[in-house]
């Protein structure tokens, strides 16, 4: 009988063709059980064109995991991904969903089905492409069928996908060869004439694990002793596959041994590239090989050019390459570098010239590629690059300094920013006279781009003017700034208006609201002037946040809704900062009493991706949902929010005048837990007798609601007096601050404490000034919020005829909140599918303190299989957080 290459696994083959019909097909399963194999002989015999894209660590970034998918795609349909391909050279980067969106739309208009494979889908890492793909899955054409092969689960809505006949799945258990398949497999496939018993032995040793099948009959080959070897294949599985692995590469000859281990550094493997390694002529011919004879090689495309190791194979070969050339692995990143820098793909060179510690050469290749980071707002990938290079490289680089000062001041690591900002500002002391450089250049000093040098003045003011407002520090702040625009020439907008726009910041903190709108105003105008469109619609979220203070709730939602049109009109409606928009219009629309269209807003932002939005984006959009969760008297899951989204929280150049933990308190006091909010305000230094400032003006509110929680329970009149007195001044701050929204809610506390005092007089003449203020504006939860002490008020005002169309309409918001409650209750399912023991073992870990390390670490697991376990638990309990699971294993009595 002829050899063949593969087992044909009909079963299977007839899961995938049944499953063409259904959106998505996922074939998850661990490392070796034949995934791309399955896949490829599918993909042979499928009447419907296929486009195929491996996935690689590289792909963690955007742009380049389009920019394949579109190269993928382009394989089957020439012309397709034309839009996508100018979205994603367009000086203002949009989101990956909006560019998804341009690309559906080219799909749609296919007159063919095809299917789409996302191979190695496991190997990237991060939030953002689980968003995309669940946006992909959302808006699947029918024109398309995506297949996945993985690892582990990705975090997809799985749940629903079943429950709507979306989803065909294949698992461990469905690849796992049988003994039949065994057998065919290595008599047709590896030539081996093995008895049935030997073949019961093997395929019972490795379970049906087909990578542990192909290492033991590649050791078998050309072995005399078979029986012998069968025999004494045993013990535990990792040495075993340690040992097969020695013997397959000892069986090999020197140049092929060599061509495997020297080759094994690249993630993508290519003839010419390989030749460029290896220092031999045959890359291309000596792929083919390994390949035909099952050497864990996988081709990338159908013309043969680009392979792939088997990725354990791969990391075998990387960790004997280590231990029998441990000199070479230098070189042989170097000569990879300059391959990739040759052909224009400078991130992979990049990458390589890191590996090989040729750090000289890695800084060289980053500050080239700033240019084009900073039009694709890639400051994290930059600043990952940095950060592997040793400090004295980058202190004689000044303006590889700037930069990296400007991506640590991004990122929120600010120590370090003074210190990099000052390695670049020596250079500038030496040479005074950039023009006059060639004279009088320091020898160790290196510079790239000349005109760059020039503006670096500028640069390292307006960071100084940006790090002393994050740090609070405003008159420094507002010095730096000032000397920004003293430098930078008129035309260079984008520095002025940062530096415009960091005085309007500043003002802003002192309280002086007005006057730091009119300012911040004028820098978001020059900054847009320069073409930085999601810098400012950014600015837009905080001239909205102004107003709000301001009491202007409806100019706010208006400015909001030109920062979406801005972004509309430039093509990109999912540009970055949007996310935090739809946060922003979603807490006005819950002000407002639509709490549905305030959690269609959070989902809308949800939808679009995080990455669409800001470093602050996360812990905004938990705040704003836990402030929904209260208007809905979920207390508990108002607060678990709370304390998700402060351990979130990253602190930026905008000012937080509500802290996080002063919500919790808040919470806290409606909770009843009156001794942990006291403890809040102990740990603040607050009291009612302190000197009032805006930065603390909020907390000052809370604590005289905590004091107010406290008379409730002493039923002491020097505590109900003390909150009168602090509301009195609060007031009085407020007021003249123009910050109508503060007014409003200390009115409405003034209203409350003069009714606990039994004057009733004056808590109506304080609860009518509250609603002349907010009748314009429409404010409904600021009053609703209070619950029952307001509503008695309220209703006394409705018999005094008191704003009586704006009172009514409160009072019903009074109404509806009790119809939520009655409509609360949920009864919830059983558990479908029982937890294994490991999985309850980690599901009573999750229920604790203990980061994701240190739970692998009390579980003797590595990290990726915690996650496995993690994932399982979420998708068994029908969840997707770790807060949620608790709490649905709490309902079901799973944590005793």
């Amino acid at each position: 009988m002829p050899r063949t290459n593969v087992v044909q696994r009909p079963r299977l083959i007839d899961r995938l063709n049944e499953g063409l019909d259904r959106k998505l097909t996922l074939i998850s399963a661990s490392a070796g059980f034949g995934k791309t194999t399955l896949v490829s002989e599918w993909v042979a015999g499928c009447d419907r064109p296929v486009a195929w894209l491996s996935l690689d660590e590289g792909d963690i970034d955007s742009v380049r995991f389009l920019s394949h998918l579109v190269a993928a795609l382009r394989t089957i349909e020439d012309n397709i991904g034309g839009g996508t391909v100018t979205a994603l050279k367009s000086p203002n980067p949009q989101s990956i969903e909006s560019i998804l969106m341009i690309l559906l739309n080219e799909i749609s208009a296919l007159p063919y089905k095809f299917v789409l494979v996302l191979d190695d889908y496991h190997v990237i890492d991060a939030e953002w492409i689980d968003g995309a793909l669940n946006f992909l899955i959302a808006h699947l054409p029918p024109q398309m069928h995506l297949v996945i092969a993985t690892r582990e689960n990705p975090q997809l809505p799985l749940g629903r996908l079943r429950a709507r006949s979306h989803l065909t799945e294949l698992r461990d258990t469905d690849l796992r060869f049988t003994p039949g398949e065994a057998a065919a497999f290595l008599d047709q496939v590896m030539g081996l004439n093995l008895t049935a018993d030997e073949i019961m032995a093997i395929e019972t040793r490795t379970e049906g694990w087909i990578a542990g099948l192909q290492l033991a009959a590649l050791s078998m080959q050309g072995r005399e002793d078979i029986p012998t070897f069968i025999q004494e294949f045993a013990g535990d599985n990792r040495y075993i596959m340690d040992y097969l692995v020695e013997e397959v590469l000892q069986c090999q000859s020197d140049q092929t041994r060599n061509f495997l281990l020297q080759t094994s550094i690249l993630d993508r493997l290519h003839g010419p590239l390989c030749d460029a390694i290896t220092g031999q002529v045959d890359g291309i011919a000596r792929l083919q090989s390994l390949e035909r004879g099952n050497f864990f090689v996988v081709a990338l495309d159908d013309r043969r050019q680009w392979y792939r190791y088997h990725h354990l194979f791969a990391e075998v070969l990387s960790v004997h390459l280590r231990s029998d050339q441990p000199d070479q692995v230098a070189a042989l990143h170097q000569r990879a570098s300059i391959w990739f820098e040759r052909h224009g793909l400078p991130d992979d060179a990049i990458r390589h010239a890191l590996a090989g510690n040729d750090f000289g050469r890695a800084a060289g290749l980053i500050e080239l590629a700033i240019p084009a980071l900073r039009r694709s707002r890639q400051e994290a990938v930059m600043l990952n690059w940095l950060e592997e290079l040793p400090d004295e490289l980058i202190r004689c680089r000044p303006v590889l300094s700037v930069w990296y000062a400007g991506a640590l001041l991004a990122g929120g690591k600010l120590d370090a920013v003074e210190v990099r900002l000052r390695d670049a500002e020596q250079w500038l002391e030496t040479v005074a006279d950039p023009g006059e450089r060639q004279q009088g250049r320091p020898v160790m000093m290196v510079v790239m781009d000349e005109e760059e040098f020039r503006r670096l003045p500028g640069l390292i003011t307006v960071y100084r003017a940006g790090l002393a407002l994050v740090l609070g520090d405003v008159p420094t702040a507002m010095n730096y700034a000032r000397r920004t625009l003293e430098l930078v020439p008129e035309d260079d907008h984008l520095p002025r208006g940062a530096a415009t726009a960091l005085l309007g910041l500043a003002l802003w903190r002192n309280g002086d609201l007005e006057e730091a709108r009119r300012i911040f105003a004028g820098g978001i105008a020059s900054v847009q002037q320069a073409g930085a469109i999601s810098d400012a619609i950014n600015g837009s979220i905080a001239l909205a946040e102004i107003r709000i203070a301001q009491g202007r709730l409806r100019e706010a939602m208006h400015i909001y809704e030109r920062g979406l049109q801005l972004a509309a009109e430039h093509g990109e409606p999912a540009l970055r900062g949007t996310a935090d928009i739809y946060v922003g219009m979603s807490e006005l629309c819950r002000e407002h009493d639509d709490l549905e269209a305030a959690t269609r807003n959070l989902l809308r932002s949800k939808e679009q991706g995080e990455h669409t939005g800001f470093p602050q984006y996360r812990y905004r959009w938990r705040v704003a949902m836990a402030r929904i969760r209260e208007a809905e008297r979920d207390l508990n899951d108002a607060h678990d929010l709370l304390c998700e989204a402060e351990s979130l929280y990253v602190d930026d150049f905008f000012l937080n005048v509500r802290p996080i933990a002063a919500l919790k308190a808040r919470v806290r006091v409606k909770q009843g837990r009156l001794g942990e909010a006291l403890d809040w305000a102990r740990e603040q230094g607050l009291s009612a007798k302190d000197d009032l400032c805006y930065l603390r003006e909020f907390e000052h509110i809370i604590l005289a609601r905590v004091i107010l929680a406290q008379y409730r329970s002493d039923r002491a009149d020097r505590t109900l007096l003390e909150a009168i007195g602090l509301l009195e001044r609060l007031l009085q701050a407020a007021e003249e601050g123009g910050r109508s929204g503060s007014a409003i809610e200390i009115l409405v506390l003034q209203a409350i404490a003069r009714h606990m005092q039994g004057d009733i007089p004056a808590a109506l003449l304080l609860l009518e000034r509250a609603l002349t203020l907010a009748e314009r504006e429409d404010y409904v939860r600021i009053f609703a919020d209070e619950g029952r002490p307001l509503e008695v008020l309220l209703e006394a005002a409705e018999k005094e005829g008191i704003a009586p169309n704006y009172v009514r309409r409160l009072l019903t918001a009074f109404g509806k909140e009790e119809g939520r409650m009655l409509a609360k209750p949920v009864i919830r399912k059983p558990l479908g599918e029982p937890l294994s023991e490991r999985e309850r073992d980690v599901l009573r870990l999750l229920g604790t303190d203990l980061s994701g390390p240190d739970m692998a670490r009390e579980l003797r697991v590595s990290l990726n299989t915690l996650r496995t376990h993690t994932k399982n638990i979420y998708e068994k309990l029908e969840v997707n957080n770790r807060r949620a699971a608790v709490r649905r294993a709490e309902e079901l009595d799973l944590l005793k």
